[in-house]
């Protein structure tokens, strides 16, 4: 898949697209992306997205926006997966805030896009304040004489399938659901970095995983499966939250204590694939407490896993 910055400079060829912000790619998006897909290669058209960064609630009232359930790279990876040829990221700044409805079809999507067809979610809105809809989307469409089409909701068990949906599947522990709103199991992907070494120092030593996002989905610890290391995924236990018992005011850290495993992973790209929740994060007075605990939480996760076979 080919990933621009920016609209401006596209290849010219034209493109059959759809926009949106797409985190998580859930299996409402999947919907979407696979009707692209299916259209781009009857009419002989590039399969493309137009996504945003950030994600515009984070630029308007970043206080209070949602916790990312994919960083960037996440969201292009499974872009990929799902049939995508060409991604636009579009830095969503206070220009691109303020560019009119009329400006975002005629410029983004007809002068630099090349757009032939395009497909747009039920609640689709665009330009400066929200301004333009679907009934004005499609008066442009006529008269720039390219396809268009509206694709509602999905939906599961009479629930909307959304990120929010799968966030706060998330925030309960229940990785089966956000499995079925996900079409596949929850991972946070990163890179193995040095910390502070103290899960050495207590007996657990835990790689430490870059979260590359101010918030996560989802806080605790966690029985979980880390993926890239070696050909099948390690059985590991793992801590996201901000550690209250050694650390005041941090940000959220994702630290995984892989079992019965001795080894140098420093630099290593890896996904933890989350399984079940053990329990929230604590504050505990003391570290010999915390080793205590951390020692319960292994013995747990193996009970888990062995009953999981």
């Amino acid at each position: 898949m080919q990933v621009f910055r920016g609209t401006r400079h596209a290849l010219g060829d034209p493109v059959a697209l759809t926009i949106g912000n797409f985190d998580g790619v859930h299996v409402g998006h999947q919907a979407l992306l696979a009707r692209v897909r299916e259209r781009s290669r009857r009419l002989a058209l590039t399969a493309a997205v137009l996504t945003f960064e950030p994600h515009p609630r984070e630029f308007f009232s970043p206080g209070a926006a949602p916790a990312r359930l994919t960083t960037l790279r996440e969201k292009l990876e499974c872009l990929a997966r799902y049939g995508v040829d060409r991604t636009h990221v579009v830095r969503f700044n206070r220009e691109f805030a303020a560019m009119s409805a009329d400006d975002f079809v005629a410029q983004l999507l007809v002068k630099n896009l090349n757009v032939r067809w395009l497909l747009v979610g039920d609640d689709f809105r665009y330009g400066a304040g929200r301004g333009g809809d679907y009934a004005q989307l499609a008066r442009a469409a006529e008269r720039f004489g390219f396809q268009l089409e509206s694709m509602q909701s999905v939906s599961m068990a009479g629930e909307r399938v959304s990120s929010t949906a799968v966030r706060a599947a998330l925030a309960h522990g229940d990785f089966a659901q956000a499995e079925r709103l996900l079409g596949r199991a929850y991972t946070i992907e990163g890179r193995v970095s040095h910390g502070e070494k103290l899960g050495r120092r207590l007996g657990f030593p835990t790689a430490n995983i870059q979260l590359k996002r101010k918030r996560a989905p989802l806080t605790g610890i966690y029985a979980v499966k880390l993926h890239g290391v070696e050909s099948t995924p390690l059985p590991a236990v793992a801590s996201l939250g901000v550690r209250p018992t050694v650390m005041a005011d941090a940000v959220p850290v994702l630290e995984v204590h892989v079992l019965d495993f001795n080894a140098d992973i420093y630099g290593r790209r890896v996904q933890v694939e989350f399984l079940h929740k053990l329990r929230d994060e604590e504050k505990y007075p003391d570290l010999e407490t915390l080793r205590r605990q951390i020692q319960r939480d292994v013995e747990h996760v193996r009970q888990y896993l062995k009953s999981d076979v």
